[in-house]
């Protein structure tokens, strides 16, 4: 086991939140949920369509149907859908029920991304929905001793400059809160200070602008290629002066198919182990799954939102 998953499960077993898992079907999650048990890295809960609790649905549908009656929702339209057990998992988390709620190894990303974003409260600090991976390359010196966050990989796919920004400093505080090093966010191009000139690399230089005028005190830099970006010694010829370049250890991709890609071919091609597509920008934590994932695919997933779900609880007590 990769030394970073290791102290990830670790973390979450100091303190184990209640976590939802509404795929029941699917024999993955149900073995994953045992080893979870077993291990105690968090209180796992799994829901059937069976086991739902009449009066919570009935809870959830009249909260949900105030949220959403301005958009013309019924009444009986929110009851239908507290009969979906990926909904009521995401209302157990917002209302307090449970600490979080991990799927997608049945329902889709967009079924996921779209329940979190109708029922999870938005951090209203970055206001945007965004997903991040964990890619933990073996035998790699770049990044953070082989550690790297990507982002965005699984929801936004042409992000505007503002959307950029916000994408970035969730990914910088996620990495600060829950992986415990210092971020060094490279917005990538396939320019470097402007050896190319255009659109697409006007929206990134606006994007490194953007957050830096946010005084978030995180090192971000960019338009950055890849390399320079990565490797030392390029970054050396390529530019000066910058905390990021040739140390990045948050890569932020210009739209969602540079993102996606990346991922899927660091993960197959650098046997990397990716944790996610963890779900940033809402207050209550949750994450996907690919459809592809394996029993420790959904392990790794749950302990980082147990580690999210500590950190909620550690900032609210501390107010």
């Amino acid at each position: 086991m990769p030394k970073l998953i290791n102290q990830l499960r670790e973390a979450a077993k100091k303190s184990p939140k209640r976590i939802v898992f509404p795929e029941a079907s699917d024999e993955r999650v149900l073995a994953a949920v045992e080893r979870i048990k077993t291990e105690g890295i968090a209180q796992p809960l799994v829901l059937t369509p069976d086991n739902l609790d009449p009066e919570k649905q009935e809870e959830f549908a009249s909260i949900f149907h105030q949220w959403k009656q301005i958009k013309g929702l019924s009444f009986e339209e929110a009851r239908e859908l507290m009969e979906n057990p990926l909904y009521y998992a995401a209302m157990m988390s917002r209302l307090g029920y449970a600490d979080g709620f991990v799927a997608g190894a049945v329902f889709t990303t967009s079924a996921v991304i779209r329940t979190a974003i109708n029922c999870l409260e938005i951090d209203r600090s970055v206001g945007i929905v965004s997903s991040c991976f964990i890619m933990n390359v073996p035998d790699c010196e770049y990044g953070e001793n082989g550690v790297f966050v990507y982002a965005d990989c699984g929801v936004i796919p042409y992000p505007t400059s503002d959307q950029l920004a916000n994408i970035a400093l969730s990914c910088a505080k996620f990495t600060k809160d829950v992986l415990e090093f210092e971020p060094r966010v490279a917005l990538l191009s396939f320019s470097t200070k402007g050896s190319a000139e255009g659109r697409w690399v006007d929206k990134i230089k606006d994007a490194v602008e953007i957050a830096r005028s946010k005084n978030t005190g995180f090192a971000i830099d960019g338009e950055l290629q890849a390399d320079s970006a990565l490797v030392p010694e390029i970054a050396k010829r390529k530019l000066k002066d910058s905390d990021v370049a040739g140390r990045a250890n948050v890569l932020i991709f210009p739209n969602l198919d540079a993102g996606n890609i990346c991922y899927k071919l660091t993960q197959r091609l650098a046997k990397a182990r990716a944790v996610g597509p963890i779900i940033l920008g809402t207050i209550q934590p949750c994450s996907d799954l690919s459809r592809g994932c394996d029993i420790d695919d959904i392990m790794d997933c749950t302990a980082i939102t147990v580690i999210r779900a500590q950190k909620k609880a550690d900032s609210t007590q501390s107010i």
